[in-house]
């Protein structure tokens, strides 16, 4: 069996720029989607997939990360003395959930880098790597699916979804053989090349590398190897086709709807989408949808 993943890397330093003013000066991670922050979808898909060990990379004025995940006792203090005790739990459910470290990237010097800051926290075991920003909802978590994945090859596995031929140039691109497994063969890929933001006419496939992976810990050594890219900054997918010429990676086409929250409209979307889900909300919301002169 190979070892156990126990700890998830959240890279969250990025100035956010794509919702400024906004995020001028507040996380881009903290942007509500409903009533809670980006960043809380991923912890909680992490915890649903067996993972309570939360490492996150911040940066400058990222302090509002640490604090909603702390202790409030001036918050849990009043709602106690008031007498609101299902607010109370909500409260309370957020800072015991995980077991949290915060390191600083002082530098934005890319997705790599961000990811080499966990080295010494990570040690010698695997490891997931979350991205915020991709909000996935699913009945079986993602990041479970990959873990399901990387167990039964013990080798490195990245989550991928089809992409639009019009739209590939945004993303990472994986050139990659179908694999069969658990009597499928249109999930599993073995990798045989990435490429990052190709053009339309030159992409290997229609398969982009979304924002969830389950790395070995060689992954550190791959990105203290690649040269920095374009603005200095180490890339995650120049890193993953170093490690690809010594060991065999994967990727999984997972089951789900991802958002690209950290996009306006991709965080309208799941922002809808997410309320008409809610037990509390979904009737009234829908009801509200519908007098609109769409």
């Amino acid at each position: 069996m190979p070892a156990k993943v126990r700890k998830a890397v959240f890279p969250a330093a990025g100035l956010g720029t794509r919702f400024l003013p906004a995020t001028k000066a507040q996380p881009k991670e903290m942007l509500p989607l409903v009533d809670k922050p980006i960043i809380q979808y991923g912890v909680e898909e992490a915890i649903r997939s067996g993972i309570q060990n939360i490492i996150i990379i911040t940066g400058r004025g990222k302090s509002a990360i640490e604090d909603h995940f702390d202790v409030s006792f001036e918050l849990e203090n009043m709602l106690e003395c008031r007498g609101k005790k299902d607010l109370l739990e909500v409260v309370r459910n957020v800072s015991d959930m995980i077991n949290v470290c915060y390191l600083r990237q002082k530098e934005a010097l890319g997705l790599g880098h961000a990811v080499l800051r966990a080295r010494e926290l990570v040690g010698n075991e695997p490891f997931a790597t979350v991205l915020a920003d991709d909000v996935i909802d699913s009945d079986t978590p993602c990041l479970k699916q990959l873990l399901e994945v990387y167990e039964f090859f013990a080798a490195p596995v990245l989550a991928v979804m089809e992409v639009p031929r019009e739209s590939i140039s945004s993303y990472g691109v994986v050139d990659a053989e179908p694999v069969s497994h658990n009597g499928s063969r249109d999930r599993l890929f073995r990798i045989r090349d990435m490429v990052e933001k190709p053009g339309a006419e030159t992409a290997p496939s229609n398969l982009a590398i979304i924002g969830r992976y389950v790395l070995t810990p060689e992954i550190f050594d791959s990105i203290t190897e690649v040269q920095p890219g374009r603005g200095g900054e180490i890339q995650l997918t120049d890193a993953l086709k170093h490690l690809l010429r010594t060991r065999a990676i994967y990727a999984y086409r997972f089951e789900g709807r991802r958002y690209d929250a950290g996009d306006k409209l991709g965080f309208l979307q799941a922002t809808v989408e997410f309320a008409l889900k809610r037990d509390d909300l979904g009737d009234a919301f829908r009801e509200y949808l519908k007098t609109l002169p769409l």
